[in-house]
Parts: structure tokens; C-alpha cells; sequence
């Protein structure tokens, strides 16, 4: 049995930079470390983070219940309320939001200042498109993730428009949302906001799922982009399984077969990684 490992599985940029900040929060910083929810959408992780005493502020709590210190914006970002409220209660913000994501924000502030309907492709409760809505200053935008939710929206053909995607979203399913508001005939200013690592996990995920015979999704189970990964490679691959960790992995689907494919999600740290190869590895050894 071959197994077959996507060059790219694993941590993406922004959250590698989010977590070598809190990791450096904790070696320099005295007093209590948050992170604003979880850091990454990974329980390990954050697990991990706990163990060596940083807590989790949980988005919506009373601040004043938090004894004052240090709050990590995790890489997903938050709305300029957020941020502005965050700074008021007096505590040391260090911002580790994804520059990619940052861009998304000073976008959509600078395109709704200037009158554009803001349509943002993505998952209207992700952590990450509920910051880019805030940093819209009206209630003049839509979230939209199906066709049927672009073919509904139904502006004035005067209307300037203004689209974007959340960094993780599917490009192909993009693409096609893109062409249907296009035909509306608004006056449209399209920015692909896509991260390039997500698509290129996702040409990549795709191109080991066509190859194999078995093909493993490695992720958070509330991690965005690993769901994407799955989607993608299931309708691919019928034979696609989505785990968390080597303990979810079920030994029985490598039962007579040739090849197995492996990819993770962005926030999947490496160490799961290599545990799952080698397992599989392994069992390929037995086999022989």
C-alpha cells in the first residue's frame, strides 16, 4: 500500500504567525494571556495553550469578570466594536489577525464609506466573516455561500458592488457565485480575497483524492477550511474520511487497498500529521 501525503497539508501562514505570537506572549509577557475564543480551530492546540495557562475568553462574556491582562486576537480577526471595546476595559491587545484577513477589512470599510453593497462569499457564522461584517459601519451587505442565495439578492441596477470571500472558501464554488451576481449587471468591484495557500491545498487535496484509493482529511471538527478539504475530495472520492486526530482513524477502511491519500487542514498542527502517516505507514509494512 502507498500512501500519499499533500505537499501542503498542515499550518498555513496565518496561523503559524498567530501561534508564534501567543508562544511569545508566554515566554515575555507577565500577568494572565487570553486568546479572543479559540486561537485556532483545533482542541489540541488549545488544550495545549491552556496547559501552560492560557485561557480562552469567551466572545460575549462580561470583560469586567476577566482579571486584566493580555488578549491574543487569534488569526479569524474580530469587528472594530470588538477591538474598540476590548482596548476601553484596559487590557493589552496584541493583534495576530491574518494579514491576509486584514485586507479583507480595510476593504470592505473603505468600499461601504464609499456607498458599495458589500457581498462577502462565505459562511455567515465563521468567526472570520462575522469580523469582516464589522467592519462594515451600516447594514448595507449580504453573506451569501449557494447559488440560490446570489441568484435572491436583488439590488437597484444603480447599485455599486462591492465582493470579497472569506480566505477559506471554496474557489471553484466562488467562481461560480461570482458569475451569477456578474450577470445581474451591477456595477461590480470583485476582489478574490482567497487565500493562494487555501486554493493551492485545494488543487492539491483534490489532484491525491483522484489518485487513491482511500483518502484521509485530517481537522478540527470546527475547523472551516479541513470542512472544504472533505467536501472537495469527497465528491472526488467517495472513499474520503474526515478525522481528528490518529484515534479516529478506523483501520479497517485501509483493508484492501492500493493507495491512501492524506491532506489536513490549516489549523492542523504537525505532529497529528505524521502520527496518521505513520500509522498508515505502518500498516502498509504489516501488510507486506
Amino acid at each position: 500500500m502507498k500512501v500519499i501525503l499533500a505537499k501542503s497539508a498542515g499550518f498555513c501562514f496565518g496561523v503559524k504567525r498567530a501561534l508564534e505570537t501567543v508562544n511569545r506572549e508566554i515566554q515575555e509577557t507577565d500577568g494572565p494571556i487570553y486568546t479572543y475564543g479559540p486561537i485556532i480551530h483545533n482542541e489540541i492546540v488549545v488544550d495545549d495553550l491552556k496547559e501552560q495557562g492560557v485561557d480562552v475568553l469567551e466572545e460575549g462574556k462580561d470583560l469586567d469578570s476577566y482579571q486584566k491582562g493580555t488578549i491574543v486576537i487569534r488569526s479569524h480577526g474580530v469587528s472594530k466594536n470588538t477591538m474598540d471595546e476590548l482596548r476601553s476595559h484596559n487590557f493589552r491587545v496584541v493583534d495576530a489577525t491574518c494579514p491576509f484577513v486584514l485586507k479583507i477589512h480595510r476593504v470592505v470599510e473603505e468600499y461601504a464609506n464609499k456607498g458599495y453593497h458589500i457581498i462577502i462569499t462565505g459562511n455567515r457564522q465563521h468567526p472570520e466573516v462575522e469580523g469582516i461584517i464589522g467592519w462594515i459601519q451600516n447594514e448595507d451587505y449580504d453573506v451569501i455561500s449557494s447559488k440560490e442565495e446570489a441568484m435572491a439578492i436583488q439590488l437597484p441596477k444603480d447599485k455599486k458592488v462591492c465582493l470579497v470571500s472569506q480566505t477559506t472558501f471554496n474557489y471553484k464554488k466562488f467562481e461560480e457565485l461570482v458569475e451569477i451576481i456578474e450577470k445581474k449587471g451591477y456595477d461590480i468591484f470583485c476582489l478574490n480575497t482567497i487565500c493562494s495557500a487555501t486554493a493551492e491545498r485545494q488543487n492539491e487535496a483534490a489532484a491525491v483524492a483522484d489518485k487513491v484509493d482511500v483518502m484521509i482529511v485530517i481537522g478540527g471538527k470546527h475547523s472551516s477550511n479541513s470542512q472544504k478539504l472533505y467536501e472537495i475530495c469527497k465528491e472526488i472520492n467517495p472513499q474520503t474520511f474526515f478525522i481528528q486526530s490518529q484515534a479516529d482513524l478506523d483501520l479497517s477502511v485501509l483493508e484492501s487497498i492500493n493507495t491512501v491519500g492524506i491532506t489536513a487542514g490549516a489549523s492542523t498542527p504537525q505532529k497529528i500529521i505524521q502520527e496518521v502517516q505513520e500509522t498508515c505507514q505502518n500498516r502498509a509494512l504489516r501488510k507486506c
